[in-house]
């Protein structure tokens, strides 16, 4: 890093921040934390804050931004820390501001189909508790322990976006801290709305940059009776995946179109402990069909099923027993895990590429794997052109290693422009891809961006170092 553009944390700011946070809240100076504040799932990058401090309401947060601002002290928002791109690590050290204990459920409002919560309440929990009253939130990333917070932070996508969309969709409402320490609120649980520029929509996917969330109105749905889904071997992966344009030209649109190879599935299979149940082929397309009615679903996914055996499918296995739906899904939540356990070290190209592209961006991943010489394992949600694709160290020595993995990237994220693709589908941008970031979006677009950050934090004390 260069030299910090900030002031230094010194014992009276540790002092006042413990006078606005404490007894509630809590304050750790840096000698307590522990070491997991100092990265996230990237774990490449390693910086500790000088302290951390865990609030426990939106006045807490805002008494913390407002001598913060006033002290130009950085501060890095911090959920659950299960980002892959840097973007919860205190490059510059100073507060990081952790959402722990803003863990809170606070309205649930069956009239308006919303959900009132704090940025530290975690996915899994909004699942279980919005199934309880029969409703539904559609984002569904694959890290469940994730908190909202970091979903509305990147712009959260996962397995179901195919027919629902992102979180971005399914934000209505948010309560925002400026750095500043002002407090205000954007969208609200209205339907529509035309007034004045989208601040809601710029703050979601802002990776905590513009300001830090402190509550957030999200979008429900019905909850669907039945899921039924489709796992489809291919005899090769470039079968499978040019099938999924076929498959969305039909108009009969599957909830999630996943494909995998079966190097990945062996590697889930052994980290699990688990069989898959199906070893026929190097590749498979995952489909599921939800709807309200066994009927309904059935009419859906028998059409699919048809065009994919007329595509070269070699067979259409059904999962509709709980028992098979369990093994198929555990391992498909399982691959970033054993994926990382296969290996000594991973970095994740984490591309979006128009749908009826995937296929080429797929293929070339193979030609950059024999042409760099290093290993690479992927998968992602086809259905969306969203693709992750990892490079493994295994043996290589550390300078090696980040030799290759340059020139890997930086002929990946060439071709997903080429494509018409970005950088990033659903990871954000964080620390590690500014630079792919600014190649892609040019001088003019980042300058834009940045004329933005000023706009909304002129010290630029809120997660410095990231995104532009």
């Amino acid at each position: 890093m260069s030299e910090s553009p900030f002031n230094r944390l010194t014992a009276a700011d540790i002092a006042h921040l413990k006078s606005v946070v404490e007894p509630e809240g809590k304050v750790t100076p840096r000698e307590a934390i522990h070491e997991d504040y100092s990265h996230d799932e990237m774990g490449a990058v390693h910086h500790f804050p000088d302290v951390l401090v865990e609030a426990v309401s939106t006045e807490q947060v805002a008494a913390v931004l407002r001598y913060a601002n006033d002290r130009r002290l950085p501060v890095t928002p911090r959920g659950q820390g299960t980002g892959l791109v840097g973007a919860a690590v205190a490059l510059y050290g100073g507060i990081m501001l952790s959402t722990a204990r803003m863990n809170r459920i606070l309205e649930l409002d069956e009239d308006n189909l919303t959900l009132t919560v704090e940025p530290g309440v975690l996915l899994m929990d909004i699942a279980k508790f919005v199934e309880e009253h029969d409703l539904f939130y559609p984002p569904d990333p694959g890290e469940k322990s994730a908190s909202i917070g970091g979903n509305i932070s990147t712009n959260a996508g996962g397995m179901r976006a195919v027919k629902y969309g992102v979180t971005r969709d399914y934000v209505r409402g948010l309560e925002v801290v400026l750095a500043s320490g002002d407090i205000i609120e954007v969208g609200g649980k209205i339907v529509k709305n035309s007034s004045g520029y989208g601040v809601k929509d710029l703050i979601v996917g802002s990776e905590g940059t513009l300001g830090f969330v402190t509550k957030a109105i999200l979008k429900l749905l019905p909850l669907p009776k039945k899921a039924i889904s489709l796992l489809v071997p291919f005899a090769d992966l470039a079968t499978a995946i040019e099938t999924v344009p076929v498959i969305i030209r039909s108009k009969y649109i599957p909830t999630a179109i996943e494909y995998m190879e079966k190097p990945v599935i062996l590697c889930a299979e052994q980290y699990l402990g688990k069989k898959f149940p199906d070893h026929s082929s190097d590749a498979y397309l995952l489909l599921t069909f939800d709807g309200n009615s066994r009927e309904e679903v059935e009419a859906i996914y028998e059409k699919v099923a048809e065009v994919c055996l007329q595509a070269g499918a070699k067979d259409v296995l059904i999962s509709d027993t709980d028992e098979r739906q369990v093994s198929i899904w555990s391992a498909r939540g399982a691959f970033l895990e054993a994926i990382k356990a296969s290996t000594s070290e991973m970095e994740e190209c984490d591309v979006v590429v128009p749908r009826n592209h995937v296929a080429d961006f797929v293929k070339y991943t193979k030609q950059v794997e024999r042409d760099v010489g290093v290993r690479l394992s992927g998968f992602g949600h086809a259905g969306d052109g969203n693709l992750h694709v990892y490079v493994l160290r295994d043996d290589f020595a550390p300078e090696t290693y980040a030799r290759k993995l340059n020139e890997a990237f930086d002929l990946l994220y060439a071709k997903a422009r080429a494509l018409g693709g970005q950088v990033s589908g659903e990871h954000g941008i964080g620390f590690a891809k500014k630079a792919f970031l600014a190649e892609s979006l040019g001088e003019v677009s980042i300058s834009l961006l940045r004329s933005i950050k000023r706009a909304f934090d002129p010290n630029g004390i809120l997660n410095p170092g990231k995104v532009c």
